[in-house]
């Protein structure tokens, strides 16, 4: 019988090279020069392009002051910009449907952090511990049968 390397030695073998492995993040923008992608958060899908500029926000061609009124929501969708110290050079134009206001915001933020890893792949460490890159998996709990929501039942009387 042959003596097979057993312990560290076999697994050292076993991987040549890690860092090869590691997936390489390109960038990816079209022909006039804009990073898009898609954001989700509840029933909330905002389609987001960003491309070098002055630092405006359109959603749904409307301005981020107008369309958000709260200023949480307008610092939401800001803070993957803050993070990565770029605030005010990109501008952004996003196309947003489904869900509440709040919902919305969560899902520019996260098309809005996914675009910028696009556009610089570089910043994608920055972001990433943050939680900027993760999609928030939680969505409303159907309403079952017999029930009046989700969980909650009829008012119960003995007589």
């Amino acid at each position: 019988m042959s003596e097979a390397p057993t312990g560290f030695d076999a697994l050292q073998s076993l991987s040549s090279n890690p860092q090869a492995d590691a997936p390489v993040h390109e960038r990816t923008v079209d022909a006039q020069g804009r990073a898009y992608a898609t954001g989700k958060r509840k029933n909330a899908i905002a389609k987001v392009w960003i491309k070098p500029g002055k630092g405006q926000i359109t959603i749904n061609g409307r301005d981020q002051e107008v369309y958000f009124a709260r200023p949480v929501l307008r610092m939401m969708i800001a803070q993957p910009l803050e993070v990565t110290d770029r605030l005010g050079q990109f501008d952004v134009v996003v196309s947003v449907e489904g869900s509440g206001l709040s919902g919305q915001a969560g899902a520019i933020r996260h098309g809005l952090s996914k675009a910028l890893t696009y556009f610089e792949p570089g910043l994608r460490p920055v972001l990433k511990p943050h939680g900027f890159l993760t999609r928030d998996p939680r969505v409303v709990e159907r309403k079952k049968y017999g029930k009046a929501k989700a969980r909650r039942s009829f008012q119960f009387s003995k007589r």
